[in-house]
């Protein structure tokens, strides 16, 4: 499945760029890079205490939902 929000990316993968509050999390890789679905659900997962719920946008919202329904089965652990 390729998200119309990281056109550039492979099937279930996201570019850390295009996701602002994933970018802010991954300061130390670039954010041209492209990460596995699973990969993005564990550092949300891991570093939600990092996240400015109130600054993210809709659409990265719906990816976070998304993540948590694919890998973490209903569950975001924070």
């Amino acid at each position: 499945m390729v998200h119309n929000w990281s056109m550039k990316a492979a099937a279930d993968t996201f570019v850390i760029g295009d996701l602002p509050q994933l970018r802010l999390i991954a300061w130390n890789r670039n954010p041209h890079d492209a990460i596995t679905g699973e990969e993005a659900f564990d550092l949300y997962e891991r570093n939600w205490r990092f996240v400015d719920e109130a600054a993210m946008p809709a659409r990265e919202r719906a990816v976070v939902e998304w993540l948590i329904r694919e890998y973490g089965h209903g569950i975001l652990h924070v």
